[in-house]
């Protein structure tokens, strides 16, 4: 791809077939700029083209329907002479282009390029150009030719639909025999095959292709006689491959003497082949993000070649060799970048919602027109055509599946050069014929650290569900896993992405259909004061920071736990950068970079050292064992490598040596742990040395806490023997009710509500063991009877559960956006008050795995977030607080509740539980009694 600069002054991407210039075969008019613009009835008004109208107009945010276009231009004196065409980038979707009053054309589709050679009849010295675009909407009715589920159109459905002339239009002139397809196929062999497509004028015309290495030197040449279609071999001798790390690239130059066209391409192979992903013939570990392809300002349109070039440099900063580009058909200076800079890409097929024929005819003319512009670039390495079944269905469908299977087969026919994904699937659908058996999931952790462990685990091993189960599969057994999608939400500054005069863009005001609401950015600020959460995190800004590295804890944990396996070669992270309202980047939509940016490359690289504590929390003078692995990737670890580790324990071990794509062990540390101090962080930092040089770099955070001291502890009453005995084996001494400091169970009746109500100080572990009315009560109050007893429009009223005292409802996470995956809750301890011992924080971190709960508490006022609730939680754009540990005055007395899980192992073999315990009864025992009289 080449690029050139119009008289507007605009960069423009060439299209596929690129003339050179220099020679004046070709001659180009770029109408790119100012355009007359009306929305359907709306006023006429400037729109600049390239971009859609939804990125240009605030008051068009989303919006489907009919808009024209309008420009002037003069035909440049000598043009007359040649044969012209209208040539545009992309326009969506559906478009019908009218030269001065005169129809011209038309064309469907939203993603892909298309010309109108331009009748000489219809031609001025003066001309007006006028595009009537229809972006549809799911009104059959109003759009039986094509309404919006049944065309391709990937993330609009998402972020918004898109609309208008949103890449570049211009105006050629040629002559009639030129080049208008070129087609190569460059393998490690050396080997150029190539396929010309010419004009009919063409015919018997010679045809000289010569290949130029990066110098510009003739490295191999050939000749033919044109027809309709030429094909030429030519080789190259000892020809530099193309790869992430040597990007090297060769030109092909077909001259025909009337036309010279320049195309850019490299050779390599790439292939699925005894489970592994073979580039050049050798194994390489894909290090992946997703890639919507969204921008700040032109929403599908990128702003500049420097921008994709700068994109593309932080990407390779962050240690990926491969963008998923996302259910959208880039702009193609984006190939352009990932071939020059050396990167990887998978592309898709944008999706439909409904699947028909006429559906399913759209997505292969797609692919259709996808291969014929972007085809050469050696950056592709991969092709999906579906989506987690969107649009398809699979599960239920056997059309469908029988279609998925159909199409993989000619779309390998097509393209043998390629990967390709029938569909990239995700629970509860599956695939039918692939290249690549990858799967989506996602799990936050700690919250859900031991699904994301089991199921890593199930998918490294082969696991069956990711193959339809119906007897229609063709699996093969040795395709390569990858784990396409995962990821957790950070979130971004919002004051990086105001404008200058202090306004939101305009997607702040989206997202609140998603996630049920919790995608709402507009108010974030807000809802953080209305919380007092500046009590938790010290400030905004402070809570930013630590939810951004809550993110990378979360990616390093899974990264690692991959690595743990070595039958997994890749991954893809959701995502690159966030879009919109989806807060998962690794920067967000305006290239801002996330706190963790520098370090990442240490855990997102081939080799990675995974170190496995026992646990994540450890006492003070311990022996911590740590299991350590070394993940190869796509290099070798040759003998004589040392893991060397400093911090807060230090030593040395040697690794044995290992190939590429496996896991090598020096076995299991046994660390001594410092034996005095305060309760705190402790850090161990672990660099892999090999051939004097540093291969490798990781950390491991581990809780430390100080022993604890058992003397002058309060008493408590149990009337739950199990409860009992955990208190007293933790050195609290059990006694009577009516002689305890507090009373300590796992829900309440009537009973013990009548004795805070006296002046108790209850402690209730709601952990979920024991069965409630979803609020802490075991029992109904009897003066809701009456209202019990009501029938209305033949049902009984619903009791009123969460007015029982005392007043917390709890709730079930699973099944809830509480329970922590694709949208993150930021789950927090603030650490002051009987919790300041609690190291760490605010956020939970791994330590917490073995305590997370399954369970919240609701029913407290946003004003209590600040005080009456020590720990808690908040889902995405700082919505649905939850307490985690919360207090309540009930009558005189009162109630500290909390769904931390502390008793599922041994009283004080998890110090995290141990710690949370102690601070709990202390929170209790320091509960305000009144007793005072009325």
């Amino acid at each position: 791809m080449a690029f050139e600069f119009g008289e507007d002054g605009m960069e423009h991407a060439v299209p596929a077939g690129v003339a050179d210039t220099e020679t004046g075969a070709r001659r180009r008019l770029w109408l790119d700029g100012v355009w007359q613009f009306r929305h359907e009835d709306g006023p006429w008004r400037e729109a600049h083209v390239p971009g859609p109208w939804q990125a240009e107009f605030s008051d068009l945010v989303d919006t489907s329907g009919r808009a024209v276009y309008k420009r002037s231009f003069a035909l440049p004196q000598g043009w007359d002479s040649q044969e012209l065409a209208l040539q545009f980038g992309a326009v969506s979707y559906f478009c019908e282009v009218l030269l001065n009053g005169q129809p011209v054309g038309s064309h469907e589709g939203a993603f892909l390029p298309f010309e109108i050679v331009l009748p000489a009849s219809a031609l001025r010295a003066q001309n007006e150009l006028e595009m009537r675009v229809t972006m549809p909407s799911a009104d059959h009715r109003a759009y039986p030719d094509h309404p919006f589920g049944e065309v391709p159109h990937g993330k609009m459905s998402w972020y918004g639909r898109i609309g208008g002339l949103w890449q570049s239009v211009m105006l050629e002139a040629r002559d009639p025999r030129h080049v208008e397809d070129v087609a190569i196929v460059a393998g490690m062999d050396g080997k150029v095959f190539v396929d010309l497509a010419l004009s009919a004028p063409s015919v018997g015309m010679p045809v000289q292709l010569s290949v130029l290495d990066a110098d510009g030197a003739v490295v191999a040449k050939a000749s033919a006689t044109a027809g309709s279609q030429v094909s030429a071999t030519l080789s190259v001798a000892g020809p530099r491959l193309w790869s992430p790390d040597t990007p090297n690239l060769y030109s092909l130059v077909v001259d025909m003497g009337t036309d010279k066209v320049i195309e850019t391409f490299g050779f390599r192979t790439i292939e699925a082949k005894g489970g592994q992903v073979l580039l050049n013939g050798e194994a390489i570990y894909l290090r992946g993000a997703l890639d919507q392809d969204y921008y700040p300002d032109g929403i599908y349109t990128p702003p500049s070649l420097e921008f994709l070039e700068d994109q593309a440099r932080r990407a390779k900063h962050l240690g990926l060799n491969l963008l998923r580009c996302h259910i959208k058909v880039p702009d193609p200076r984006y190939y352009d970048v990932a071939d020059r800079l050396g990167l990887l890409v998978w592309t898709e097929v944008p999706n439909v919602a409904s699947f028909t024929s006429k559906s399913a005819d759209r997505m292969r003319e797609t692919m259709q027109g996808i291969l014929k512009r972007d085809r050469n670039h050696p950056s592709i390495i991969a092709w999906t055509l579906i989506n987690e079944d969107w649009g398809t269905r699979l599960v239920e469908n056997a059309e469908h599946r029988q279609w998925l299977k159909d199409s993989y087969d000619w779309l390998k026919a097509e393209d043998p050069t390629r990967l390709v994904v029938d569909n990239s699937a995700c629970f509860p659908n599956f695939h039918m014929k692939t290249d690549l058996n990858d799967y989506h999931y996602y799990r936050s952790v700690p919250e859900r650290r031991q699904e994301w462990d089991d199921i890593t685990a199930q998918f490294a091993a082969g696991a069956d569900w990711t193959f339809s189960p119906l007897g229609d599969a063709e699996r093969r057994g040795d395709e390569p896993l990858v784990v396409s999608e995962f990821g957790v939400w950070g979130l971004p500054d919002p004051k990086k992405l105001r404008r200058a005069d202090g306004g939101e863009p305009n997607w702040f005001e989206t997202g609140s259909l998603w996630g049920d609401g919790v995608a709402l950015p507009h108010g974030i600020e807000e809802r953080f004061a209305a919380l007092d959460l500046d009590r938790t995190f010290g400030s905004f800004d402070g809570f930013i920071e630590n939810v951004q590295w809550y993110q990378f804890m979360n990616l390093r944990y899974q990264i690692e736990q991959m690595r743990l396996h070595p039958s997994i070669m890749g991954y893809v992270i959701t995502e690159l950068t966030d879009v919109h309202w989806e807060a998962n980047g690794l920067m967000d939509i305006e290239r801002n970079p996330r706190v963790f940016h520098d370090v990442f490359a240490q855990i997102n690289t081939d080799m990675v050292i995974v170190p496995r504590p026992k646990r994540y929390s450890a006492y003070l003078d311990e022996t911590l064992d740590i299991d350590i692995s070394v993940a190869t990737g796509g290099n070798a670890l040759p003998a004589g490598a040392i893991l060397r580790w400093s911090g807060d324990a230090t030593g040395s071990i040697a690794v044995p040596a290992a190939g590429p794509v496996s896991v090598t062990s020096p076995g299991t540390l046994g660390l001594d742990l410092p034996a005095t101090g305060a309760s705190r962080m402790a850090r161990l930092d672990f660099v892999l040395e090999a051939g004097g040089s540093v291969v490798a770099r990781n950390a491991c955070d581990i809780a430390l806490y100080a022993r604890r001291d058992t003397a002058g502890l309060p008493s408590i009453a149990a009337a739950d023997a199990g409860l009992a005995a955990y208190a007293s084996d933790l050195g609290y001494r059990v006694v009577p009710a009516g002689e305890a400091d507090i009373v300590l169970c796992h829900a309440a009746d009537g009973a013990d509500v009548e004795v805070m109500k006296a002046g108790g100080r209850f402690l209730i572990l709601a952990d979920g063991s024991v069965r409630t009315n979803w609020n802490l009560r075991t029992d109904m109050p009897d003066g809701e009877l009456p209202h019990r007893s009501i029938v209305a429009d033949g049902r009984k009223f619903r009791p009123s559960l969460d007015q029982h005292l005392p007043g917390i409802s709890l709730v079930e996470r699973e099944g809830t956006i509480w329970r922590g995956d694709w949208i993150a809750g930021f789950s927090w301890i603030r650490r002051d008050g009987p919790f300041a011992g609690i190291p760490g924080g605010p956020i939970l971190d791994l330590s917490f795995s073995g305590v997370v709960p399954h369970h919240l508490l609701t029913g407290f006022r946003p004003w209590e977030f600040g005080n009456n609730v020590h720990a808690g939680v908040v889902v995405g754009w700082v919505h649905k607080p939850a307490a985690i540990i919360g207090e309540k005055r009930v009558g005189r007395g009162g109630v500290v509740a909390t769904t931390f899980r502390l008793t599922r192992e041994a009283p004080g073999a998890d110090p995290v539980a141990a710690a949370l315990f102690d601070a709990l009864v202390m929170a209790t025992t320091q509960l305000p009694v009144d007793r005072g009289g009325f």
